[in-house]
Order: structure tokens, then C-alpha cells, then sequence
């Protein structure tokens, strides 16, 4: 009997396994989409689980790596980030972060989600402790007093699988979260998120730009290559169409252009561009007898931030602290007490994290003018108050949590 299923192969879920592995647990790893071969290069680089999208990994989530073993080879595909510029168009207010005044080596470093996947789904086939069973799907789950039971199917073919403790990784629409009967709150920010690659004639000099807009908030981020930058810019929902598409690419990159001004220089290139709803789900309980919900299977937030992985990943390694302890004591790690002790241990960052990431989108969405001088003026006041900008840099980093 294997002594963990994980339900939910993407970026977290690989993750997870990995780390289980390093504890020399076992590990069964369902996934319901077939990953292609490592032979196949261009499916497996723009795979449906390794997207268009970029993570800005956090100091935290760095070191998770590099306890893995794993961060010399992401490194190639990274990119450190130096500064960051917070602005608002139109406004006045503006504020800046520079990792050499916080004393750090970066604030962290931005990935591609199509490079970190390709790594971390390499590692995991070629680890003793990881069995990688795809391309099936979970219909049942239920639970005894020292089990848990999964059904998945594959071309009709029922598989059935137990262990002591299941985690369910499974996604925002989780299908286990509702096989457990656990429910989950909904918040639509009736945005879209448009998702690409541009090349400026400026190089980005590893600094990036959260650039508040009448449209949405922008991302622009630094990646490898002097002149690639990455951008999330969350539009209002419907309105996605004029942006998709090559026959846009034009309109795209003037909207940039009106959006960014010259601090990033000319907006000269883009690729194709994707987008992706956005939306706020909270499941009302994380640990349901020996299952656990994680990744976004338990929270899914706003990218407005870049914290939404980040968290799934310091939640991953505070469950395997737990579940190692449990381990060397010779103790059940499916037990139900144990793992609502990492539920209880987990809370006061994830609604921390929750909290800023909805403020934000919130705060910066309202055209209101009173409410735009107070966060112009919030900016200016961050950006020169002692002893902020360090806190706020930490939390981010995922060093203070």
C-alpha cells in the first residue's frame, strides 16, 4: 500500500511528490490529463498544466527547491528580480523596492510555468518513490476508519487505489473537494486574465513593473533574455476578444504602450496571447478526515500579487514537517487529528495572504477619486516611511509568515 495518493499532477501536485519523495514516502500521483513523453518537446513545453503563464517564486519557494535538489537546473530558466516599481497611470503615486536597500540577493526570481513543469515532471518520473499513473479520472472517493479508498477510470477501465492518507491537488473545480462534500465560497471578479510574452527595446535590467490601469493591474516581469518580459494583465471580463488573436497584435502592444509609457521603452513583439478567468474559491474546510485539500483545490486567488503559488508551496512543505514527524514516531499520518493540526497551523498565513490579494484587486479597481488620492498617497507614504518597505518585502518573500 502506497502511504500517500495525490489527486492532481500539475504544478503543485509535482511539486508535492517530490517533496514526499525526498522523505522517502511513497507516492501514487493521479493525473487526468496525459502528459506527453519527455521525447516530446514542443507538446510537453505548452502543455495544458505547463502554460503560457509565469511564477514569480518567492525566496521561500526558491529554497523549497533548492532543498530538492532542483534549483541549479531551474536557475537556467530563471530570472532574478532586482526591483520593483509600483505606479498607478495618470497618478501620482509611486513607490520602488530594490533588493540591494533590503539587503537581500533578490526578491525573487520569475520562471516559466513551461520550464519549471518540464523539470519538476522529469524528476518525478525518474524518482523510485513516485508512481506517475495519468491520463485518469477520479470517481469516487470515500473514507474508513484507517484508509482511503480512490476509484479512478481510464478508457472505462475502473482502478482502485488505497492508502492512509490522500491529498487532493486536483484544482481550482476540484473533483474530489466535491466527492468529499466540501464546500466552497465563490467570488467572480468578472476579469480575464490576458497572459504573453513581449520584447522591449529597453532591457528589463531584472526589474519589474505592477502598473495600476483603467483596464486592470499589469504585471511586467523580467525573464531570461534581456529583452523578454512577461505580462498578467486582468481585463474586465467580455472584453478579452480585441486583445486575442494575431490580427491584434498591433492593438495589444499600443495598449501597452499607452498603458506603460517609455519605462519599459518600445513594445516591439508579442506572442500569442491566452487568457484565463479569474475568481476567488475558498473551500470551507482544508482537511476532511484523512483527505487534504491543497493547491487550489483549497485556495484559489487573484494573481494580482503572485502569492497564490507561493502559498500552495509553503503549505505543502509545513504538511510533509508534519508528516515526517508523524513518521519517525512510527505514527498514522493519515490521522484526522494530525492533519487538522496542519489546517490550525496553516490558517493565519493563507488568510493573510487572502486578505492583501483581494485589497488589492479591490482597492485598485474602484475609479472613485476619492479613493484613488488615498492610494496614491498610500503609495507615496510606503515608498518613504521607515521600516515599511522591509516588512512588506519579507512577507513577500515568504521569509515572515
Amino acid at each position: 500500500m502506497p502511504e500517500v495518493i495525490i489527486v492532481g499532477g500539475g504544478m503543485v501536485g509535482l511539486s508535492l511528490s517530490l517533496m514526499l519523495a525526498k522523505a522517502k514516502i511513497n507516492v501514487k500521483l493521479l493525473e487526468a490529463i496525459k502528459y506527453p513523453t519527455e521525447h516530446d518537446q514542443k507538446l510537453l513545453e505548452y502543455h495544458s498544466r505547463f502554460d503560457a503563464r509565469n511564477s514569480a517564486l518567492s525566496r521561500r519557494s526558491i529554497s523549497i527547491y533548492q532543498q530538492l535538489g532542483l534549483w541549479t537546473v531551474l536557475q537556467q530558466y530563471a530570472t532574478p528580480i532586482l526591483e520593483v516599481q509600483i505606479t498607478e497611470q495618470g497618478s501620482f503615486g509611486h513607490a520602488t523596492l530594490r533588493a540591494q536597500e533590503e539587503q537581500v540577493e533578490s526578491f525573487g526570481q520569475v520562471i516559466e510555468n513551461a520550464w519549471l513543469g518540464r523539470v519538476l515532471l522529469k524528476e518525478v518520473r525518474q524518482s523510485e518513490y513516485i508512481e506517475l499513473i495519468d491520463g485518469v479520472e477520479v470517481t469516487a472517493l470515500t473514507q474508513n476508519e484507517s484508509s482511503v479508498c480512490v476509484t479512478a477510470v481510464r478508457a472505462e477501465q475502473a482502478m482502485p487505489f488505497e492508502a492512509p492518507l490522500v491529498i487532493a491537488a486536483d484544482g481550482r473545480d476540484s473533483k474530489c473537494r466535491q466527492l468529499l462534500g466540501v464546500s466552497a465560497s465563490h467570488h467572480d471578479y468578472e476579469q480575464v486574465a490576458l497572459v504573453t510574452t513581449v520584447q522591449t527595446s529597453k532591457p528589463h535590467q531584472q526589474v519589474g513593473f505592477e502598473r495600476f490601469s483603467p483596464l486592470g493591474p499589469l504585471a511586467l516581469l523580467p525573464l531570461p533574455g534581456d529583452y523578454r518580459r512577461s505580462v498578467v494583465w486582468p481585463v474586465k471580463k467580455g472584453e478579452q476578444e480585441q486583445w486575442l488573436g494575431e490580427v491584434n497584435d498591433d492593438h495589444f502592444l499600443a495598449a501597452l504602450q499607452h498603458a506603460y509609457g517609455d519605462r519599459a521603452g518600445r513594445f516591439e513583439k508579442t506572442a500569442p496571447r491566452f487568457c484565463y478567468p479569474l475568481s476567488q474559491v475558498l473551500a470551507d474546510k482544508q482537511a476532511i478526515g484523512r483527505v487534504v485539500l491543497m493547491g487550489n483545490a483549497a485556495h484559489t486567488l487573484h494573481p494580482v500579487a503572485g502569492q497564490g503559488f507561493n502559498l500552495c508551496l509553503r503549505d505543502a512543505d509545513v504538511l510533509v514537517r508534519y508528516l515526517t514527524t508523524h513518521l519517525k514516531n512510527h505514527e498514522d499520518i493519515g490521522t484526522p487529528s494530525l492533519l487538522q493540526a496542519y489546517e490550525k497551523a496553516r490558517r493565519k498565513d493563507q488568510q493573510r495572504v487572502i486578505k492583501f490579494c483581494d485589497s488589492v484587486v479591490k482597492g485598485f479597481s474602484n475609479n472613485h477619486p476619492v479613493l484613488k488620492l488615498a492610494r496614491n498617497v498610500g503609495l507615496l507614504a510606503f515608498d518613504r516611511i521607515p521600516g515599511v518597505k522591509p516588512l512588506v518585502a519579507n512577507y513577500a518573500m515568504g521569509l515572515k509568515v
